[in-house]
């Protein structure tokens, strides 16, 4: 089962995948404790994904479910950062992003299989213990330049620059092994640091 924010995103997801969609109703969902009840009913029983936006009400919407729902019972999808603006607006959104009902099918669907969902053919994504020592080991956690290696790493992941270290930690884990993993760190532009200042290279493009 899948929850997204609002109706418009159900309505593209379900041109996309035959499964059971909720909508969160944006942040009615906060005041909603009859809602928030049958998610995690419905979490405990069957196991939810939430796939929100990758703006900053999405990431908000996000993380209340992640703090209510069951650990363990919860997968969670991404949309790439996209700018755009969904053809039913006059304008944007604040951040200038197009949220999920602006996403084509095939990003919609990749982002459930990265997230670990399967299809009846039962392809999975390899998944692999990427852990918070590799992190700080390949200098994405405890140096002044982490921030920068990480928003290297999600621009070539495609994942949306908002993502926390340890929200990036679990989708990699259900996106590499550590073999891809370390390719993938490999890969990332090398920064330098000069006294207090990080000198940041352009991000080269991985793939």
């Amino acid at each position: 089962m899948i929850v997204v924010e609002g109706k418009y995103d159900k309505n593209a997801l379900r041109q996309v995948v035959d499964a059971t969609v909720l909508t969160t109703d944006g942040f009615a969902i906060f005041k909603d404790h009859e809602k928030k009840k049958l998610l995690m009913r419905l979490a405990e029983e069957r196991g939810l994904i939430v796939l929100t936006d990758g703006d900053g009400a999405g990431f908000v919407i996000r993380n209340h479910l992640k703090g209510l729902l069951p650990k363990g019972r919860v997968k969670h999808a991404y949309i790439p950062d996209v700018r755009g603006r969904e053809r039913r607006k006059k304008t944007g959104g604040r951040a200038g992003l197009l949220g999920v009902e602006g996403m084509r099918p095939e990003v919609l669907l990749g982002a459930l299989r990265r997230a670990g969902a399967t299809t009846e053919s039962g392809d999975r994504p390899p998944r692999g213990g990427v852990t918070k020592a590799d992190f700080m080991e390949d200098e994405l956690s405890g140096r002044p330049h982490s921030a920068a290696r990480r928003a290297a790493l999600l621009n070539a992941l495609d994942l949306p620059a908002r993502m926390t270290a340890n929200a990036l930690l679990e989708v990699l884990n259900l996106l590499c092994d550590r073999e891809a993993y370390k390719a993938l760190v490999a890969a990332l532009p090398r920064m330098e640091t000069a006294g207090s200042e990080t000198v940041e290279p352009e991000i080269a493009e991985v793939k």
